[in-house]
């Protein structure tokens, strides 16, 4: 207790590397898990007691035509019948709209939450209530929900248009409904039932569910038992409990990918504070090793001095653990914010804090760091009583060096043929495996073997930058070099940040080069045309009627089950399209035209698929058409796989689809092309981009527009990343910061008398940046590198999919390594500082 009380400002910066780690687990478990309850109030409050659904039906999901599963309207009436049932109603929603106001903006979520269409319930009073004019009652008639009127400033008495597969129609806001519960995000638009069904569904007798209340005393599951009977196995019945679990099912899995992803993160943050607190322990060990003597000297025991560094760590742990938990949920709320303002709400009233959170972020604070500095409290113990009288300090194992290097070499080595082993593999799945045991291998080899690297890199950085300060820059480089352990171990924690940078950045400049390029060499369109959504009737009836365009190709995708000749099944579906999609898509093949495939009867398949059921030009395939007949279909065409547009795609004619699918279960275009008439591409863009300025949920690129949208979403991922990566690095430049903080202090007499002889202050503070920046250009030299080897290994396995141009962005990397160079600088100011300000006597007089 009284060492650690007693260097409160050396441990300062330890304890806010385990808050920020602890604070960074803690904020995304209170984050995730108020999202998880916000989602379970909703969906149980706004469950009916018992629902009937089409069977097989998916409540995110529209039916293959693009119009929401129903069952027909006759149902409601036999529900009714059912034993238990107080009230039953049939309800009618969709998701595949778009609601736009008088000005043509889409009123919708922009958030990645649903924008619901549908008519007003008993049901939805269960989470919603009227708080301004009235529920619609007539087909000119709508209500939206209060967080869409505030964020679109839209109010009773205006007019919106809503989009569908089924056509679009007008209609003015008579009513605003506002959530009871909290709304995450979804934007809500009610009409009354004859015109959701007509609009909506393209049917006056269908509903898409029905919602059913039970009478007092009947429970939930005898209810559903007593309608099941009733309505027999045809329809999908659920209690409230069930619906909800669904949903809740449903919103898991997406929470589940971000929760794990950012305590991904925040276990980077961890593992490059250890690094820290090892430093941190290291020095004050060796700062001690006097009064450690001491104690030796009169009676303590290996143990007791053991016992004592692993107390202060243990302290150490606690206080970082507190408060990071504190600031966790400072961060959840931060968070809330956050996505309260990119339009998904959530309310602070949900905040849920876990009994479990806190005790996980203090076991896992106080285990890091008790671990952590087991290796300089073992050290601390094997001090012994006559060298430390002499001040000899901790003792300095040769070997113990010599079998951390051959260990660190051994493990460096086997990343390495990891790393090969997966950059030659044949298939992305067996290469994936080889390429995370080469990830993990590579990096602990660097860091144990981080001391041998230290002696060579930072000669090499020392001779390039540091021959030019003279004098000065010698002995900042004699500094990093006098204890290479703590060098490399200072390097490492910056360079694991660093590294998965560079992975990152080449692995995304790879994929935006790769996919440019195939742009440039396979599509012949002049125009894409795609959105959130499958193409309305309208829209494309718009763009097929737009001058200046030489054709237009549609492109379906098809639910199908292929049996191929050697009996099996595949449920891939498959891709139906114009002629001319031949022409916009340079599809080479290995066997066969790919033209021929969209005659009648035919159809092409992935060289993939070919090979692995024996498949060859004439073969034919069964196909099964959901909601359709059965067809016989002759290969025509074999395409090549080694793609990354369309890989592995069934290509057919619209022509042989009509044949075996009914015109209502035809399903809108997922994605449409266009080719310009010679000559007029600048004028066809802009007819076409005004042909359909009245559906703004569909965006008109030529490749130009279509490649640099690419770009901005693999750096938008990216920037997202690095966002994350941050605190790693937060965490090392503390790590920096602390280490020259300790050796400033380890040094005081030497200092002292360096000054004595004559060096300046601002000499001494120069030493000591020159010192910080080697240290961080030797980490990040590593780090980039490391990274380098990785992304690259990581292109190799891209490749297999398509992906086949290996770029290295090198202003970015470059960047990177100047940017180090100011981590080094910045973290230098507080120790240089305080080295200056030292009294020369005072300092030559310190024992």
């Amino acid at each position: 207790m009284r060492n650690f009380l007693a260097h409160k400002g050396r441990m300062a910066l330890s304890a806010v590397a385990v808050l920020l780690s602890v604070a960074f687990v803690c904020g995304t478990l209170v984050f995730t898990d108020t999202m998880n309850t916000t989602f379970d109030k909703l969906f149980a409050v706004s469950s009916a007691d018992v629902t009937v659904a089409p069977k097989g039906a998916d409540a995110e999901e529209d039916a293959q035509n693009g119009v929401p599963e129903s069952l027909p309207a006759a149902t409601l009436e036999k529900v009714r019948s059912a034993e238990g049932v107080a009230a039953a109603e049939g309800a009618v929603v969709s998701m595949n709209v778009t609601v736009v106001d008088a000005d043509n903006d889409n009123v919708g979520a922009t958030n990645g939450a649903p924008t619901l269409a549908g008519n007003w319930t008993r049901n939805d009073l269960r989470s919603m209530e009227i708080t301004s004019g009235h529920a619609p009652r007539g087909p000119t008639e709508a209500m939206v929900d209060a967080d869409t009127a505030d964020k679109h400033d839209l109010k009773i008495g205006d007019e919106l248009r809503t989009i569908s597969q089924t056509g679009d129609f007008r209609s003015r806001i008579v009513g605003i409904a506002t959530f009871t519960v909290t709304n995450p995000g979804a934007s809500v638009v009610y009409f009354d039932t004859a015109t959701a069904q007509r609009e909506l569904l393209g049917a006056t007798d269908r509903f898409s569910q029905v919602n059913i209340t039970a009478e007092a005393g009947v429970s939930d599951a005898r209810l559903k038992r007593n309608v099941t009977a009733t309505l027999g196995g045809a329809y999908k019945v659920q209690t409230a409990k069930e619906a909800s679990d669904e949903g809740r099912a449903d919103v898991g899995e997406f929470m589940d990918v971000i929760k794990y992803a950012m305590l991904g993160f925040a276990g980077i943050a961890f593992l490059v504070g250890i690094f820290l607190i090892i430093n941190t322990f290291s020095m004050l060990v060796a700062q001690r090793t006097r009064e450690i003597g001491l104690m030796r000297a009169i009676g303590s025991s290996r143990k007791q001095v053991n016992r004592s560094v692993l107390l202060e760590a243990l302290l150490l742990g606690v206080v970082g653990s507190v408060l990071g938990v504190a600031a966790g949920v400072g961060i959840a709320i931060g968070l809330m914010k956050l996505m309260s303002a990119a339009g998904m709400n959530l309310s602070t009233d949900d905040l849920t804090v876990k009994a479990a959170t806190p005790v996980a972020g203090l076991v896992l604070g106080v285990v890091v760091t008790v671990l952590a500095a087991y290796l300089p409290a073992r050290r601390a113990g094997k001090v012994s009583p006559m060298a430390a009288l002499r001040d000899a300090g901790t003792p300095a194992d040769g070997k113990a060096g010599r079998v951390r290097a051959l260990i660190g070499l051994v493990l460096t080595a086997a990343g390495g043929a990891a790393l090969y082993a997966a950059g030659t593999a044949d298939k992305a799945s067996d290469g994936s495996l080889m390429l995370g045991a080469g990830v993990v291998l590579t990096l602990i080899g660097f860091v144990v073997i981080g001391p041998l690297l230290a002696g060579a890199v930072v000669r090499v950085i020392s001779a390039v930058l540091l021959r030019a300060f003279g004098p000065v820059g010698r002995m900042a480089e004699r500094n990093a070099l006098r204890n290479p352990r703590r060098t490399g171990a200072t390097g490492a924690a910056l360079m694991i940040g660093l590294a998965l940078v560079a992975c990152l950045s080449v692995v995304g400049s790879s994929m935006v080069a790769s996919a440019t390029s195939e742009l440039d060499k396979s599509v012949g369109a002049d125009f894409i045309v795609q959105g959130n959504q499958r193409i309305v009737p309208g829209a494309e009836k718009a763009m097929r009627d737009t001058p200046g365009l030489a054709h237009v190709t549609g492109y379906k995708e098809v639910d199908a089950t292929l049996t191929s000749p050697d009996g099996e099944k595949d449920t891939d579906g498959v891709t139906a399209a114009d002629p001319t999609y031949a022409e916009d898509l340079r599809r080479p093949t290995t066997a066969g035209d790919l033209a021929d495939a969209y005659g009648t009867d035919a159809m092409a398949v992935g060289s993939d698929y070919a090979t692995a059921h024996g498949v060859r030009v004439g073969d034919t395939l069964t196909v099964a058409f959901k909601g359709g007949r059965t067809a016989k279909l002759k290969v025509a065409a074999i395409t090549d796989d080694d793609t990354a547009i369309d890989q592995g795609a069934r290509y057919l004619s619209l022509t042989t689809l009509r044949k075996y699918l009914p015109a209502d279960q035809i399903p809108p275009n997922s994605i449409m092309f266009a080719k310009a008439e010679e000559g007029q591409q600048d004028q066809a863009y802009a007819a076409l981009k005004k042909s359909l300025d009245a559906y703004p949920q569909y965006q008109v690129r030529d490749q130009t527009d279509y490649k640099q949208e690419l770009k901005d979403q693999i750096g938008q991922m990216l920037n997202m990343v690095y966002g994350l990566l941050a605190l790693a690095i937060i965490v090392a430049v503390l790590g920096v910061v602390n280490t020259l903080a300790l050796s400033v202090v380890e040094r005081t007499r030497e200092i002292g008398l360096m000054r004595a002889i004559g060096l300046s202050r601002r000499q001494l503070r120069r030493m000591i940046r020159l010192e910080s920046v080697v240290i961080a250009l030797f980490g990040a030299l590593l780090g980039l590198g490391l990274g380098m080897g990785w992304g690259t290994t990581a292109h190799k396995l891209l490749a297999l999919e398509g992906l086949n141009v290996l770029d290295i962005p090198w202003p970015t990397i470059l960047a990177v390594f100047a940017g180090s160079a100011f981590v080094g600088l910045f973290a230098a100011l507080v120790p240089a500082f305080r080295a200056g300000r030292m009294n020369v006597l005072n300092a030559i007089a310190t024992e």
